[in-house]
């Protein structure tokens, strides 16, 4: 992926899951296995969905190995 965070931020929201997600913690922080369960998906998938929002700096991970969850 680009370093421009301008792909990065599209490329993030072109998935429907991460929109859906992103659209989610717009009303409240949640847990991965609550967003998980909400979305049908293994916490394997909704941990990397997380990342790639991180990434595109759409939301603040709670931090690694932790169960602070996500914003």
């Amino acid at each position: 992926m680009d370093d421009d965070p301008l792909s990065s931020t599209f490329a993030a929201l072109a998935d429907p899951v991460r929109r859906a997600i992103l659209s989610r913690l717009a009303s409240g922080e949640a847990t991965l296995s609550e967003l998980a369960g909400t979305f049908s998906i293994t916490p394997q998938a909704g941990s990397k969905h997380l990342k790639g929002l991180a990434r595109a700096r759409a939301v603040n991970p709670g931090p690694e190995g932790t169960a602070r969850p996500p914003r």
